[in-house]
Formats: C-alpha cells, sequence, structure tokens
C-alpha cells in the first residue's frame, strides 16, 4: 500500500510543496528514503523508528520505501520526520490515511516529542498558497505558522498526539492567531546623544528617503552610537515588510517562539572580518546573508576600511537591485537585500586626522592609501557622506535634554507619507529607490538649481549615478519640509553632503 502525506520544503527562503509517498512491500526488512535527501533527511529513519514505538505501535517489519517527490529538487533538514512516520503508521492500518488538504512537517525526537524547525512561516505561507487548510506543526512553531492568514494551525507536542487526534480518540486544539502585545521594548533614543545636531540632520534625511550614508569620524565622535539610534526613527514596518522579513529570519531559525513577528525594523552589524559569502549569502545549500537579515532595516559596517575588498564588493548589485541571486550547480536563489547601508570609518589609520588634539601623524600619502581601500562604486552608492566632528565640552555638559527620537520620527514619517502618496501605485516607497524615469518626473528643477547643479557636477566630477542621488537626496529634504517643489536651498544642501574633504 503507498499512503501520501503532504508536506514542504525551503529553496532559499521560498517554500514548495513536498509529496512523502511511503510505501510497504514484500522482501527483507530495509529502509529507504529517495528523492535526493541529505544526510539529516537519511538519519530520519532511526528517529522515525524509535518514535513509532514511543508512540505504542508497532514498526514494520516489511520493505519501506519513502519517496520525496519532486525528486529533482535536493531535500534537507530535518522537517520530514513527522510526515514520514505518519504516512508509515497510515501504511500498515494504524491510523487513516490523512485528508488531502492537510499538510505536516516537524522534527522527531527518539521518544516521539517534536522539535521546533526553521523556515516555518515561508513553508506556512506557501502551504496556504497551495491550498493546505490544515497544518500540523511542533508546538514551539505554531504561534509563527499562525502568521500565515487561511490556515488552521495544529500545534503538536508528541507524535503521540498526533496519533490520538488522527484516531478521533483526543482532538488537537487549533493554536490561536498570534498578536503583538501591547506596546514595545524602548530601544536607543537619540536624547541619548549630546551634540552632533548636524549629523542628526543627515541622519533624519537618510531615514526620511531610505538613503545610504557615510559617516567619518574620529574615534569616539559618536559614530557608532548615532548609527545604532537610526532604528527608533524609521518608519514602522507594514505587515507586508514585517512578513518579508520574518521568512528571512524563520530559514535563519533566528526568530522567537514568544514574539514570531519581527515588530522593529532588523539592524545588523557583522564585525570587520566577515567574508563575502557571510555577507552576501550562500553555502552548498543557499542560506541567507546579513544584508539579507538586514532585508527592510538597516545593514551598518563600522570600520568599513577594514572590511576584505571581495565583501565590500559583494554589495555594489545587491544595493541596485534590492535582491541578491546565488547560483549553484543545483540551481539559483534570490534572496530580498532592500536595506539602508549605514557605514562608519575613521579619517586615517591612526583615526586621529582633523582632530583638535594634532596628534595625527599619517601623512597625506598614508591617508590616501587608507581611503582607497573603499573602492570608488561603493563610495559612489552612498548618498549621505557625513563629516562626524569631536564632541566639544560645553554640547556635553550641557543641560537641556536633546530632542528625543520620536519627535525626529514625526517628521519622518510625514515625509514618508509624502513618498507614498506620490509613488501610490508603483513599486518604489521611498525617494531612494527612484528608478531614473521617476527621478526625472519628480525631481525637477528651476533654473536657479539647474545653474547650481551643472557648477557641482563639473566642479565636483560628478557621475550620473551621484548626479542622480543628489536629486533623490533633495527631494527628501524638500519632503521634510512639505514642499512640492525642489528648491536650490534644498539641492545646495544635498550636494554638501557629497562633499567631504577626506574623499576628495
Amino acid at each position: 500500500m503507498v499512503v501520501t502525506v503532504r508536506s514542504l520544503g525551503l529553496q532559499g527562503i521560498a517554500g514548495y510543496e513536498v509529496s512523502v509517498e511511503c510505501a510497504l512491500s514484500g522482501g527483507l526488512p530495509a529502509f529507504d528514503v529517495v528523492g535526493l535527501p541529505d544526510a539529516a533527511v537519511k538519519e530520519s529513519r532511526e528517529r522515525v523508528r524509535a518514535a513509532v514505538r514511543a508512540c505504542g505501535c508497532k514498526f514494520p517489519v516489511s520493505r519501506i520505501t519513502v519517496n520525496l517527490a519532486p525528486a529533482a529538487l535536493r531535500k534537507e533538514g530535518t522537517v520530514y520526520d513527522l510526515p514520514i512516520l505518519l504516512g508509515l503508521l497510515a501504511a500498515q492500518g494504524d491510523v487513516d490515511p490523512p485528508a488531502p488538504g492537510a499538510a505536516f512537517l516537524g522534527e522527531l525526537s527518539l521518544t516521539g516529542a517534536l522539535r521546533p524547525v526553521t523556515g516555518t512561516l515561508p513553508m506556512a505561507m506557501a502551504a496556504a498558497r497551495l491550498g493546505v487548510k490544515e497544518l500540523y506543526v511542533p508546538a514551539e512553531n505554531a504561534a509563527e505558522a499562525t502568521l500565515a492568514q487561511g490556515l488552521t494551525v495544529y500545534p503538536v507536542a508528541h507524535a503521540a498526539d498526533l496519533v490520538a487526534h488522527l484516531r478521533g480518540e483526543k482532538p488537537l486544539a487549533p493554536a490561536p492567531a498570534w498578536a503583538p502585545a501591547e506596546g514595545a521594548e524602548p530601544g536607543p533614543d537619540f536624547s541619548e546623544v549630546m551634540g552632533q545636531e548636524n549629523v542628526k540632520r543627515a541622519l533624519e534625511i537618510a531615514a526620511a528617503g531610505g538613503h545610504n550614508i557615510l559617516l567619518i569620524g574620529s574615534p569616539g565622535a559618536g559614530k557608532s552610537m548615532l548609527a545604532r539610534r537610526l532604528p527608533s526613527i524609521l518608519p514602522d514596518m507594514t505587515r507586508r515588510e514585517a512578513l518579508e522579513a520574518t521568512e528571512v529570519w524563520s530559514v535563519a531559525g533566528m526568530t522567537d517562539p514568544k514574539h514570531p513577528l519581527l515588530s522593529r525594523r532588523p539592524f545588523r552589524s557583522p564585525h570587520h572580518t566577515v567574508s563575502a559569502v557571510a555577507l552576501a549569502g550562500g553555502g552548498a545549500m543557499p542560506r541567507p546573508g546579513e544584508i539579507s537579515l538586514a532585508h527592510n532595516g538597516v545593514l551598518f559596517l563600522d570600520e568599513l576600511p577594514e572590511f576584505s575588498r571581495d565583501a565590500l564588493e559583494a554589495l555594489r548589485q545587491p544595493i541596485e537591485d534590492g535582491e541578491v541571486t546565488i547560483t549553484r550547480a543545483a540551481g539559483s536563489v534570490h534572496l530580498p537585500s532592500r536595506f539602508m547601508l549605514v557605514c562608519a570609518m575613521n579619517p586615517c589609520r591612526c583615526g586621529w586626522r582633523g582632530h583638535p588634539s594634532g596628534r595625527c601623524t599619517c601623512t597625506d600619502a598614508a591617508v590616501e592609501k587608507y581611503v582607497s581601500r573603499i573602492s570608488g562604486p561603493l563610495l559612489d552608492r552612498m548618498d549621505l557622506h557625513v563629516e562626524v566632528p569631536s564632541v566639544d565640552f560645553d554640547a556635553l555638559r550641557r543641560r537641556q535634554s536633546p530632542e528625543p527620537s520620536s519627535a525626529v520620527k514625526a517628521r519622518v514619517d510625514a515625509a514618508r507619507a509624502r513618498q507614498t502618496e506620490r509613488y501610490a501605485g508603483t513599486e518604489v516607497d521611498c525617494n531612494a529607490r527612484m528608478a531614473p524615469a521617476m527621478v526625472g518626473e519628480y525631481c525637477r528643477l528651476d533654473d536657479a538649481g539647474e545653474r547650481l547643479l551643472r557648477s557641482a557636477f563639473d566642479r565636483m566630477g560628478l557621475t550620473a549615478r551621484s548626479h542622480d542621488r543628489i536629486l533623490r537626496v533633495a527631494r527628501t529634504i524638500a519632503d521634510l519640509e512639505g514642499a512640492a517643489d525642489i528648491a536650490p536651498e534644498h539641492l545646495a544642501e544635498a550636494v554638501q553632503y557629497r562633499n567631504t574633504s577626506i574623499l576628495k
């Protein structure tokens, strides 16, 4: 007898249906799993064998063949333990074959208890698209699975509970739809940063338009402190954005069972020793890297020149396209990577060039060599270059409290609302992602603005990319002021954010 149990698998961060076909036949006892299984899937034979006995059932003494279809796609992980066990029990008549509208996934322990698996959310969303009505998952994954609407999710703590449910002896209760608790935990706030008003202004512009930003300053000036407070002024994620980001984190096994949906925009800060594969994603079976984990959030690269050249160059294509394509012999996967890139660096190797103390000993040639570690194409993709000066004593000791993040966020939200209205009906959601044709339509200049931009283009040797990025930043500055058109003062402020002396 052949019994087919519906399950799900992952390719990149996309879920797809897997049919687990279990057949019992005569011959010498054997247990074979086919359909391009990896080592973890093959080892499910021993876990299933022990779990069947833990359920109080008899393990079939016959030739067992399990096929995971489609056989052309490689299967990996422990997600198929539960459907294999169910298929064997149904094949020998211990339970009725499952209904066509039910799907199962989960890892078994030797005692029959179910352990959580990674990637539950994208698999649950794929199940909903495929018409699955009932999804049986490990109890710890149930809250995450309920985020995929249109499914009845059953939490399974032990395989014996599932057997009793299918026999009608003790029905399982569906998991309630997960909802976030009221009030989020407060994060780092701009009110904790003394001084640096010019840098806060630049970060406000970056947040309002989704622009990339480079901070340049001496050690202790507050570059990292300011960057880590950027998420506090970013607009709240929509449900679609939250689900997209959570899918990536789910595949990486980083979601919290108690709070499965990301409520704050991701902030990723990899160490400068990170490899190109760890940053962009990859591996024999491609997995998300740091740029995908920062999807819809912030990727912060501190000490930018210390990153390897390969790692930095891997950022160029994802910055432009909003996704990274990883190709292996088995095929290609597309991972989302739409993020704000925030970078910080010292002005020289010792870090003290331009500091009032005058302690820098670097020569001009040494500074040029240090800065040259960052390629021109990558620097050209940074919308704002901002010098972060050292904070003076009076600014540190002032009694007046700085402006809180909530006040800045209100202005950012208002600017984003104008952009949402402007780009309604398109895939663009902020100024930084305007297509070139949209730049020409929404970033028109008057005669004074044209003269100013021409002068800056000739004097600074701007590229076509930096020309468009200046216009996008100017559009954001105008949005922050509620202006319908870009005025010369908006353009002048945008130009000065690309006039950093250390990068000349």
